[in-house]
């Protein structure tokens, strides 16, 4: 090899090394992102061998209402809500498996049935005998399933956008089933890509802020959490979940944003179709995130349903 070619390999090599080095995205230290995220009523729980985090706000005597997250968030996805309903209702939000301060499961087991039986155990801890429960996208599916399979026990359901019901052709597929070359996710993680990832889920991106965008960045960089969201894409299956749904007794409001371009509001009709107590409402201008988007809009119609499920005097 001649001396020049050599020389021009070696600076392509250092080259490309600086270009890696500067996109090398490592995990952020627990303890700063607890510092940051978790100072006001936070707590943790052992479950099953994870350490969940959660918080927990307002009266313990009231009606339990459980927020569930969707894929990719943090229970701070629920903070403008949460200041609200704190006021009538003893709010309960955590991270879910593979999320947040929760960070990854040390099973690595993502599976719907897992989910399920953490969430149980969990409400089982909190000493839950009755409580309503509000999911969001992915979130709003384990709601349902929760829901389906605590008939009795959960009082009253907001769906939010949720994800699981697939047409008849998708059941047995993998909705959210990632190419290997995404794991290079774990190692190099732009901002920029962050960003533009949560842009599709806000009709008005002004609303995205740099407040915001900072607080999902730093959230997907907690502890394992990358390898735990690459870990559940490739193990959530479409299921059939007319049978299921149809084991829920709770009062549902299914709740959507006009403009969601991540779950179609559309898909209202499907869940309606099967339920058999349910109120569908389809905000206008809104897209998936309605409850970080335009916060007031979406809690007023959330607010108005559980104060009539949980709060009215019956006779």
């Amino acid at each position: 090899m001649s001396r020049p070619l050599k020389t021009y390999i070696d600076t392509g090599l250092v080259l490309l090394a600086i270009a890696l080095f500067s996109l090398w995205t490592p995990d952020l230290d627990r303890a700063e992102l607890e510092q940051r995220y978790a100072a006001s009523k936070s707590q943790t729980m052992e479950v099953d061998g994870l350490r969940l985090h959660y918080k927990e706000s307002g009266p313990k005597d009231a009606p339990a209402l459980l927020l569930l997250h969707g894929f990719g968030s943090s229970l701070q996805t629920w903070d403008e809500w949460a200041l609200k309903l704190e006021t009538s209702y003893r709010v309960i939000r955590l991270d879910l498996p593979g999320f947040g301060l929760t960070g990854a499961s040390p099973s690595r087991n993502y599976s719907e049935e897992n989910d399920l039986a953490l969430l149980t155990q969990f409400a089982d801890k909190l000493g839950l005998d009755k409580f309503s429960i509000i999911g969001h996208s992915m979130g709003g599916k384990m709601a349902w399933s929760l829901a389906a399979s605590q008939p009795e026990r959960v009082q009253a359901l907001v769906l939010m956008a949720p994800d699981g019901f697939p047409e008849a052709k998708d059941i047995g597929s993998k909705p959210y089933e990632v190419p290997a070359v995404m794991g290079v996710i774990q190692y190099f993680l732009p901002k920029y890509f962050v960003q533009k990832s949560i842009e599709p889920a806000f009709v008005d991106v002004k609303a995205l802020n740099e407040a915001l965008v900072n607080r999902y960045y730093d959230m997907l960089r907690a502890p394992g959490v990358r390898g735990a969201i690459l870990d559940r894409s490739n193990q959530t299956i479409y299921t059939d979940p007319v049978p299921r749904l149809k084991n829920i007794k709770a009062p549902t409001l299914l709740l959507w944003g006009a403009q969601d371009q991540m779950i179609p509001s559309a898909n209202a009709q499907s869940y309606a179709g099967v339920l058999s107590n349910s109120t569908t409402i389809v905000i206008p201008n809104l897209g998936h995130l309605l409850q970080e988007e335009q916060a007031e809009n979406g809690l007023a119609a959330v607010k108005q349903f559980l104060d009539a499920q949980l709060l009215a005097i019956k006779p």
